[in-house]
């Protein structure tokens, strides 16, 4: 398969800036393989769902991720950004960093605002200790555990998406659009967004249908941000992200399979986790455990059976995971479709539910 086989046009003016307020106010797109299409919206979602299913959604919670500050080696100074990707230790997280190709190992940055009058006490040092291939930079930290995390909220922004963040600067209503009501587990640089559309009114909606939820933990990294920059799809490499399902959640899913319920996955990072942590004849375990699965069509499915997911970009993972989950032509029907009625895409936009094709 190439990459260009999930190529489609967008309308720029689709890609949503700000959600849907409320948020279960969203488009919902059903999206049966087969069977067609029903335009509803998100707040219909209880009754789309069964007594008996199980909601797995991931509790992960963004952190203030993007940083700005100044390398300084001898009489030069470099304005530097870099997006933290993936903690490594306790004062070492891996980045992407603009601009990349002008730091080396052993050059030191200083983040923070150094307009800020308190400047001394609002920045953060870290050493460039290893440099990738991909441009992808270990950063050694000063602080360390918590120490590092309260800095990091305190000169940090929220790491929006790069198609939101190039038209509008973050602000304080991002640190609640772009956070999922659920959230406790800090940790990913971006939002499970499909979760972003649920209310504790919705989610008790769903409850009284006699619905289950379940939480899981993925920490999302900035990589799911960058674009795909080969020609063939198997040549590809996903960047690791952290997962973690716990026996008792492994137990519950198990047993909702076991008596004839769906799994129904809110958003790509619960299906990936689930997927990863499933033995070959469906059987979920518990897992803690780095994953860099990579789903395309063809592949098997093991878990889940429902997928709640935003609308993708053009020649992106996600949306050949949804073409693998729903079939490819009707997700490039169902896509032709959302585009064709002003469906809003990406982070902030609709949603659709989409049921696993045979």
């Amino acid at each position: 398969m190439l990459v260009s086989d999930f190529d489609f046009d967008l309308p720029e003016d689709l890609i949503a800036l700000r959600p849907a307020s409320p948020r279960e106010s969203a488009k919902l797109l059903v999206v049966r393989p087969q069977q067609g299409l029903e335009d509803l919206t998100v707040g219909d979602l209880p009754s789309l769902l069964q007594p008996g299913d199980a909601l797995v959604f991931n509790d992960t919670r963004v952190i203030p991720a993007r940083l700005f500050g100044v390398r300084r080696r001898e009489e030069t100074e470099v304005r530097v950004e870099a997006i933290l990707h993936r903690r490594v230790s306790p004062n070492r997280w891996t980045a992407f960093a603009r601009p990349g190709k002008r730091l080396k190992v052993g050059d030191r940055i200083l983040f923070g605002d150094k307009h800020d009058r308190a400047y001394a006490l609002t920045t953060i040092a870290a050493d460039v200790v290893e440099k990738g291939e991909g441009g992808e930079l270990t950063l050694a930290f000063e602080l360390s555990g918590v120490d590092l995390d309260l800095a990091v909220a305190g000169v940090g922004e929220m790491p929006l998406p790069p198609y939101i963040a190039a038209k509008r600067a973050e602000d304080e209503r991002d640190r609640t659009d772009y956070q999922t009501v659920y959230a406790r587990e800090d940790g990913s640089v971006a939002a499970p967004t499909a979760g972003l559309h649920f209310t504790p009114e919705l989610l008790k909606a769903i409850a009284d249908r006699g619905v289950s939820s379940h939480f899981v933990t993925l920490h999302v990294g900035a990589g799911t941000f960058l674009p795909v920059k080969t020609d063939v799809v198997a040549e590809h490499r996903m960047h690791p992200e952290f997962g973690v399902v716990t026996p008792e959640v492994a137990t519950a899913l198990n047993a909702v399979r076991a008596a004839g319920g769906r799994i129904v996955c809110v958003g790509t990072t619960s299906l990936r986790l689930l997927e990863s942590a499933a033995t070959e004849d469906g059987l979920l375990q518990p897992f803690a455990d780095e994953t860099a699965i990579f789903i395309t069509p063809g592949y098997a499915f093991r878990a889940a059976d429902v997928l709640m997911t935003n609308f993708h970009l053009p020649k992106s993972t996600l949306f050949m995971l949804v073409s693998a989950f729903a079939g490819q032509e009707t997700m490039r029907t169902a896509y032709a479709h959302a585009i064709a009625t002003g469906y809003r895409f990406y982070s902030y936009g609709d949603s659709s539910l989409l049921m696993r094709a045979a």
